[in-house]
């Protein structure tokens, strides 16, 4: 039986919704205050609020669409990079230092997809490990070593 909605799209815009609306009414505890004097839950409301329009607005657009695609089987081996990232991230980031955690993560994440090849893994890991570090590290001034204890320094 083919539905008159697409299951995929309501679904993911009602996960949309439900995690804005989450962090939008949780902003709410913290002092709001104005678009010129802003608190600290001015940020989490703003985008908790935007994330709710993109869900309704993902939703509404699966509403007509059938759904015509057999579901994928679940890529085991994304699920396992992804996580096995995020673990290594947290496990590693004192010890290693910045650069090589971001470069590492980086590669695992680029590689959960089987249509990156290693070499273009390797391109996106520079770049965002160039673009992290100059954003966090040297704009934001977190305080964290480029290089970690781990590894000599």
């Amino acid at each position: 039986m083919v539905s008159n909605f697409s299951t995929k799209d309501l679904v993911s815009g009602g996960i949309f919704v439900l995690a804005g609306a989450y962090f939008a009414i949780e902003a709410l505890n913290y002092e709001v205050g104005t678009a010129f004097r802003m608190g600290p839950g001015f940020m989490p409301l703003l985008l908790g609020s935007v994330l709710v329009l993109l869900g309704l607005g993902v939703a509404a657009g699966g509403w007509n669409k059938p759904d015509r695609e057999k579901p994928l089987a679940p890529s085991w081996r994304a699920i396992a990079l992804i996580i096995g990232v995020v673990v290594f991230f947290g496990a590693t980031i004192r010890g290693l230092g910045f650069v090589p955690v971001v470069f590492v993560s980086a590669f695992g994440a680029a590689m959960a997809s089987r249509l990156n090849s290693p070499v273009f893994a390797a391109l996106v890991a520079v770049a965002l490990t160039v673009m992290c570090t100059v954003i966090f590290v040297v704009g934001l001034g977190m305080s964290v070593p480029l290089v970690g204890p781990w590894l000599g320094q």
